[in-house]
């Protein structure tokens, strides 16, 4: 089974880069990988966004890989640069909650049963007790500034009026060395994450190959899209969360029901754990009987389920088609309805 794991993923449509695919395939073939993704808590909960690498994650589990969910209670406290601006620093006690909820999150997606067990960490426990002058010394020294300037982020903050802080700019240093910390502690050789990160990603790859000699792979999925190309997962109301206190399991379930026809294939191979056949099947819906929306309502139950359970997608799927039967039906409460808080 471990030999297919990449070829799932790339019939998944989540693959967009690697380091080397040819020697990651080998090794993903070779015995169990232990792999990594992480997550920063720069809002009290993650997004269908960050649920690609979540289920990423388990798909390569469920081939016999070793997960590490790494919830940034350090590289949260300073914030990946964005290309709109300089982010606003959240205290400690803030990110320090956020990371408990993260964390919370993450554990539903993944297991910690058996010889694959998941495990998840916080990089502050390596960050915090290192000294200023031990990380310019043992990290910053191998890190080359020009290769920094190229990441397409803080090359366009570099020429904005705003600039970039030295703190943002430090920012990959930090994922770099996360990477080498979990390969010396854990044997962690693989590194997931979206391709909008690649920069990030390759940082702790180039750190480890500068410091130990050996090469690490990193896996970069691609950035999802609407069908006229602009990024997924946003509504007017905002981004769509997992926490229901944010977004609604209701309108949860309706961002995924109104998935585009020439979309919702891509997204159930991406979102969903259905097969290759039942994919094709619900492909073929949409081709022939486009009005009945099938593959939408598939959709959206299954992530639904995944992300609020079986018990809340049962009620929110009788609710939406109490709506569509019924014309005088009084709408469900504000509280049920908002997207995003």
């Amino acid at each position: 089974m471990r030999a297919n794991a990449l070829d799932e993923l790339s019939w998944r449509g989540l693959v967009a880069l690697s380091t080397d695919e040819e020697a990651l395939r080998a090794s993903l073939a070779a015995g169990p990988v232990t792999y990594y993704c992480g997550f920063d808590p720069t809002a009290p909960s993650l997004h269908i966004g960050n649920l690609v690498q979540l289920l990423t994650m388990r798909r390569l589990q469920d081939f016999g890989h070793k997960p590490i969910a790494l919830v940034g209670g350090a590289t949260g406290l300073i914030g990946d640069p964005r290309m709109s601006g300089e982010r606003v620093l959240n205290d400690h006690d803030t990110v320090a909650a956020w990371v408990a909820r993260i964390r919370n999150q993450v554990e539903r997606f993944l297991s910690f049963d058996g010889d694959n067990a998941a495990v998840v960490v916080n990089n502050l426990d390596w960050t915090s007790p290192m000294s200023a002058i031990n990380f310019l010394r043992d990290v910053g020294k191998h890190f080359r500034v020009n290769r920094m300037l190229a990441k397409e982020a803080v090359s366009a903050r570099l020429g904005s009026e705003a600039g970039i802080s030295f703190t943002e700019f430090s920012y990959q240093l930090l994922q770099g060395m996360d990477f080498y910390q979990l390969y010396r502690r854990y044997g962690c050789t693989l590194q997931t994450g979206g391709s909008d990160q690649w920069g990030n990603l390759t940082a702790g790859a180039d750190l480890t190959h500068r410091v130990e000699g050996i090469s690490l792979h990193v896996l970069a999925t691609p950035l999802i899209t609407k069908a006229d190309g602009t990024k997924f997962g946003k509504t007017e109301g905002g981004a769509i969360w997992l926490d229901p206190e944010m977004t609604s399991p209701y309108a949860f379930y309706q961002f995924w029901l109104n998935a585009e026809d020439a979309k919702v294939a891509d997204y159930l191979k991406i979102f969903t754990f259905r097969s290759r056949d039942e994919i094709a099947v619900l492909e073929e819906a949409t081709r022939d009987r486009p009005a009945q929306r099938e593959a939408q309502r598939a959709l959206a139950e299954d992530v639904t389920a995944l992300v609020h359970g079986e018990e809340p997608m049962q009620r929110v799927r009788a609710a939406s088609q109490a709506l569509v039967d019924s014309g005088d039906l009084p709408a469900p409460p504000n509280s049920t309805l908002k997207v995003s808080g």
